[in-house]
This record gives C-alpha cells, sequence and structure tokens, in this order.
C-alpha cells in the first residue's frame, strides 16, 4: 500500500471523523525561516504543526534527533494525536521534512501515517482550501510500540562496515558525498561513510511540487547504480531528515523496511577517530 496520498483525495476527506493533518514544516538553518510563523499565516485546514527541532532529544548534541518513546508520546499527546488517527503529513517544500515525521511515527508504531504528495505547493496551486492561525486538539493518549528495526545507532554503522549485511544510502549532494563541498555546518568534516553509495533525495522527485517520481522512474534510478531495491538498507544524509525521503522511495518499490540512521552524518562527520 502507498504512503501517499493525492491532494485530492486529501481534500475529499477534509473533515472526516479520526483524519489528523500534521504540518511538518522544517528548513536548514541557513534558510532563515520560521516554519511555525509560516504555518500561522497558511496551512491545511484544521492542520496542527509539528515541530521537528521541539520533538527531539534535548539531551543530545545533535540536531533533532529521536526522543525518547516515552517522550515522543508526551509530545504527541499533548498536539492532540492519538493511535485512532488517520495520519496525513505534508511540508511547505513539496516532499521534504514530511518524510521525517513519517519515519518517526513508523519507528513508534504508528502505521495509519501517510503524506501528502506534493505538499502546500501543490495543495495551493490547485486553490484549494486553505486558512490561517493556531489549531488546538483536546490533549488525548498515545501509545508507543517501538519499532527498533526502522532504527539504527552510530555503533550498529560501525559494525556494518565489517558486516556489510546492510548497504548504506547517502541522500546529500553529490559534492557533500564525494568531499568536494563543505558541511553546511561547522566543524564536520567532509566526506562519506566507508562503503555507502550516493543516491541525491532530489533526484528522486519530480518538478514543479516535488512530487516523489513514478516507480518506474524511481527502480530504474536505484538499478543504474547498481542497486538492488529489495537488499538490506540503511539511509543517511546530513541529519536525518532527506534520509527518510530514500526511505520512503524504497516503501512505494515495495522494502517497506529501511532503517534510518538517525545521528547522520552530524554524527558521524563530527568523530574524530571515524
Amino acid at each position: 500500500m502507498s504512503a501517499l496520498v493525492s491532494t485530492a483525495a486529501l481534500a475529499s476527506l477534509l473533515g472526516q471523523h479520526n483524519l489528523c493533518i500534521l504540518d511538518a514544516s522544517w528548513h536548514m538553518p541557513s534558510e532563515k525561516r520560521n516554519p511555525r510563523a509560516e504555518f500561522e499565516a497558511i496551512h491545511l485546514p484544521g492542520a496542527i504543526f509539528f515541530d521537528i527541532d521541539e520533538i527531539s532529544d534535548k539531551n543530545s548534541s545533535y540536531p533533532h534527533m529521536l526522543p525518547k518513546p516515552e517522550n515522543f508520546a508526551a509530545s504527541v499527546c499533548a498536539l492532540g494525536i492519538s493511535n485512532d488517527d488517520d495520519i496525513v503529513i505534508y511540508d511547505t517544500n513539496g516532499l521534504f521534512s514530511a518524510a521525517r515525521v513519517w519515519w518517526m511515527l513508523r519507528t513508534f508504531g504508528h502505521n495509519h501515517v501517510k503524506i501528502l504528495d506534493g505538499g502546500m505547493p501543490k495543495w495551493k496551486a490547485e486553490n484549494l482550501p486553505i486558512e490561517s492561525g493556531t489549531n488546538t486538539l483536546p490533549q488525548t493518549s498515545f501509545q508507543v510500540h517501538f519499532q527498533p528495526d526502522l532504527l539504527r545507532t552510530r555503533q550498529q554503522v560501525q559494525d556494518n562496515i565489517s558486516s556489510k549485511k546492510e548497504l548504506l544510502l547517502d541522500a546529500r549532494s553529490s559534492g557533500r558525498f564525494g568531499g568536494s563541498e563543505p558541511e553546511p555546518r561547522p566543524g564536520l568534516r567532509s566526506g562519506h561513510i566507508e562503503g555507502s553509495k550516493n543516491i541525491f533525495f532530489k533526484d528522486v522527485l519530480s518538478p514543479p511540487y516535488n512530487t516523489l517520481k513514478p516507480q518506474d522512474e524511481l527502480r530504474f534510478l536505484f538499478e543504474n547504480q547498481y542497486i538492488d531495491v529489495q537488499q538490506p538498507m540503511v539511509a543517511t544524509c546530513g541529519s536525518g531528515v532527506t534520509a527518510c525521503i530514500l526511505a520512503l522511495a524504497l516503501y512505494e518499490l515495495g522494502n517497506d523496511t529501511v532503517p534510518a540512521y538517525d545521528g547522520a552524518w552530524a554524527e558521524w562527520g563530527s568523530q574524530p577517530s571515524r
């Protein structure tokens, strides 16, 4: 079953009981954009804002790391999200950070979750309903069912260099992967994790709305890099956001258990011993 929902399909579901729409917009710090302020100015009807930086492990020195299960449960309960909800996630880039929240929810055991293909850009282009302000939902209960198979730690990635049980796919640009471009975060070395391959996340998307490419185009993209889409893989990137776009693409091709290396290059590239 696809993890995507079209704008037309979502428009027909607006107001439906148990439909929960999340704006999961996030931007690189260098863009100097405020996604919460943008949400308050314009969002889909009934949507609530999911702050990736806020709902994270505050004890970690790395950006927006996955929070502890109990902390995640408390955060989504406060937002009014329950286990019974059918969740649709979107972002203001079309498809970018929404995939991260899709992965987070699945990692904590919530599988009734889809991504709006094309996000806000496609929704606006089709003149579908929008609103402004904020929405407050009653606090709910949310039971977490942690799925460790969807998460990889630094130690697991380190062990995999020797075992080669899983192929590591890096979603960063070829320049960052190859070390010819500097990292956007200060203090990080350039390059990539030993044994990994590079599929730039933008290559799985189609203009003008950053919708996910059709399955035949996705399959060709991976196979052109001699990647068997059904083999065990782990997705990584700069800080654990765009890795989830690769995981989503592979999910659409039938490989629905691709985990993400949460620390990503923000963690790996800061380790002098690596």
